[in-house]
């Protein structure tokens, strides 16, 4: 049973990891070079599931695991996680702030960071790797191109850096959520607390398409917590949707809307339906709309039910 995850060591997505399965042996947790590493890992069945970073709560979805969800073979989310999100500026042994010409990072870390860095090292250049761990990595190297790495402290503590400056992100609050994938399996049963992940298609491009989507769940009282357009590739003005509701696709009403996308659109790709967690930025608990908690539709389908069968209604 070995978990794949963004690597290399000290990234945050191992964190995630080891949130999401405490018990997994150290052996078991297998690092990979990239998101598409991890999606194809899964897929050819080298590895039991893995986690990647699916959004952040200042940049958004993270593109390369938008675009895995989106295209290839499809996998399951099983679960979630969110971990707050803290960066230190790490270098090596004898190297001071003012030395400091050449930055590595990962895309959003240094867009979360970029008021500290602009303000405290003007002149140096920042290159992106792929995760914030790789760049510590490369600093630790023998005649690293880079003078210091923006990662997480347990990363630059793995690859035995020196902290520079500490909590140099610009927001002291922001958080990634990460999820665990699977390939497909049969789904958890419903926690009362769940969230279901799906990528829509639109039909074709007509006024008020998206509106027709957006229906199909506010008629049925289920709430959407993301709505975010991803390009589907097959040219410049085509997108798809990708939507998180709150409930599972066995509750009546999350199954009714998928039922209802199913009907208007080209296309509907099942992500999963998972126990949600808490992600730091949640809004106040969401209050069904009367005749769309799942007593009612129990009790309108037994009611229908009568109806068909010539009872009185």
């Amino acid at each position: 049973m070995r978990y794949a995850y963004l690597g290399p060591e000290g990234t945050f997505t191992e964190a995630a990891l080891r949130a999401l399965m405490p018990q997994a042996p150290e052996a078991d947790l297998v690092a990979y070079p990239g998101v598409d590493a991890v999606f194809s890992a899964i897929r050819r069945g080298e590895v039991a599931g893995g986690v990647v970073p699916l959004e952040n709560s200042l940049e958004g979805g993270v593109s390369a695991t938008m675009a895995e969800l989106i295209n290839g073979d499809p996998l399951l989310i099983a679960a979630e996680t969110a971990l707050p999100v803290r960066f230190t500026l790490f270098a090596r042994d004898g190297v001071a702030l003012a030395d400091v010409k050449r930055v590595a990072t990962h895309p959003h870390a240094y867009a979360q960071c970029r008021g500290w860095l602009a303000r405290n090292l003007p002149d140096a250049e920042v290159f992106t790797v792929s995760s914030t761990a790789a760049a510590a990595q490369a600093v630790a190297e023998p005649g690293a191109p880079y003078d210091a790495a923006v990662c997480a402290r347990v990363a630059g503590e793995r690859y035995r850096l020196n902290a520079l400056a500490e909590g140099i992100g610009d927001r002291s609050d922001t958080a990634t959520r990460f999820i665990q994938l699977v390939r497909p399996q049969p789904l958890p049963e419903p926690t009362g607390a769940d969230r279901t992940s799906l990528v829509a298609f639109l039909a074709d491009d007509h006024p008020g398409a998206l509106i027709e989507l957006l229906q199909q769940f506010a008629v049925r009282g289920v709430n959407l917590t993301r709505l975010e357009s991803r390009p589907t590739g097959d040219g410049l003005g085509r997108y798809c949707f990708c939507l998180d509701a709150d409930g599972h696709v066995a509750d009546p009403a999350v199954g009714e809307a998928l039922m209802g996308l199913r009907r208007i659109c080209k296309e509907v790709r099942f992500l999963g339906s998972y126990p949600r967690v808490g992600l730091g930025t949640e809004l106040s608990p969401f209050l069904p709309p009367r005749g769309t908690t799942s007593a009612d539709f129990y009790e309108a389908e037994r009611w229908l039910a009568r109806v068909r069968a010539g009872e009185p209604g």
